[in-house]
């Protein structure tokens, strides 16, 4: 890495706007100072907005807001954006202390619908907590709604979150999550593809969301309109082939409507909790671990039905108390049960959820 790469990336950063493929592949093919002598010299316009640009002046105003800027290539470059050809990003803006690539070697993206429902709110905050209480990276975009709930859950568990903002990283968008995002530089990372001072605008909902995708090992839709830029970063997701899951949700809600879609058409899998997600993330061995005991909580939590009891079961299920308990020698007596087979009934009907010892004697469970 030399001054003079690192240096011509901070100006395509400033002068290119975020996943311009046309541009892309022209660096692709001549490398980043290359492609600034082609540009400057087929177009005029280019070379105006380069004349403007000093990297010297873009460092020294990002280090006054305590920031840095990392070039492609870097040690601190997540490889991972790399994936995204000739629309990965130049440079990225950060602030917060944590180191970048390593804080997305495990991470996770949950998007979701800014006109988030309530259901939508608590999976996406729930999820979020439990997930980065395993040290799994929170990603998502500061946006109102699920965003703002993923974030807000991991810090609630002192975990790691990262917002990926449309504008710089200087630039607050949504205001009404000023504190949020300051917080969120303060205890995980802020981060911009977009130069300081760069406002947010609808084009960049769009690039920003490539780079929320490609930074993840997988995308967590909780909810999303039909036609969304939720939506669009699980496409993203799926052609860099990330995992993608989505949330179930009411078939009345227009809000789980672009989840079901992603479900039935783009293939995404179901997630209806947080361990679905940990398995994506987990190694293979871990991932089977974690399936295996799951499998087995789930067995051990099926109830019986009712009319799958033996008639001795149904008999003292019948004879316990709805309030109130009674003891183990008033059921014997009225049962007409030995000993063994009134211990094993009980025993039957506790596990299948039916009753439950309390006090000195046993009561009737709903």
């Amino acid at each position: 890495m030399t001054d003079a790469h690192r240096a011509a990336c901070i100006q395509l950063a400033h002068v290119v706007e975020p996943a311009d493929a046309r541009i892309g592949r022209i660096v692709s093919r001549e490398g980043e100072l290359g492609a600034i002598q082609h540009l400057s010299e087929s177009n005029p316009l280019f070379a105006s907005r380069l004349a403007a640009t000093n990297a010297d002046e873009a460092e020294a105003k990002a280090e006054r807001l305590g920031m840095r800027i990392i070039v492609r290539d870097e040690p601190e470059w997540p490889r991972q954006l790399d994936d995204l050809d000739d629309t990965r990003p130049f440079a990225l803006w950060v602030q917060g202390a944590a180191h970048l690539r390593l804080a997305c070697v495990r991470s996770v993206a949950i998007v979701g619908a800014r006109a988030a429902t309530t259901y939508g709110l608590s999976v996406a905050r729930d999820w979020s907590a439990e997930l980065a209480s395993e040290h799994i990276s929170i990603v998502s975009g500061a946006a109102f709604g699920i965003d703002a709930a993923a974030h807000r859950g991991a810090l609630s568990v002192d975990g790691l979150t990262i917002a990926v903002l449309a504008s710089g990283a200087d630039v607050v968008y949504p205001r009404a999550h000023e504190q949020l995002i300051a917080r969120i530089a303060d205890e995980g990372l802020v981060i911009s593809e977009s130069p300081l001072g760069e406002p947010a605008r609808r084009q960049r909902f769009l690039s920003r969301n490539r780079v929320i995708a490609a930074l993840t090992q997988a995308t967590v839709v909780v909810e999303a309109a039909l036609r969304s830029g939720t939506t669009a970063t699980a496409n993203s997701a799926a052609r860099l082939n990330r995992h993608v899951l989505a949330v179930p949700g009411p078939v009345t809600s227009m809000m789980s409507a672009g989840c079901h879609h992603l479900v039935r058409e783009g293939g995404a899998l179901i997630a209806g909790a947080s361990d679905d997600v940990l398995e994506c993330l987990l190694p293979t061995d871990q991932a089977l671990e974690l399936s295996v005991r799951r499998s087995r909580v789930t067995r051990e939590a099926v109830t019986v039905p009712a009319d799958a009891l033996t008639s001795a079961q149904a008999r003292i299920r019948d004879l316990l108390p709805s309030s109130g308990e009674i003891t183990l020698d008033d059921l014997h007596h009225a049962s007409h049960l030995s000993v063994p087979e009134l211990l094993s009934a009980l025993g039957a009907l506790s596990s299948a959820g039916f009753a439950a010892a309390q006090g000195s004697g046993w009561v009737r469970r709903a």
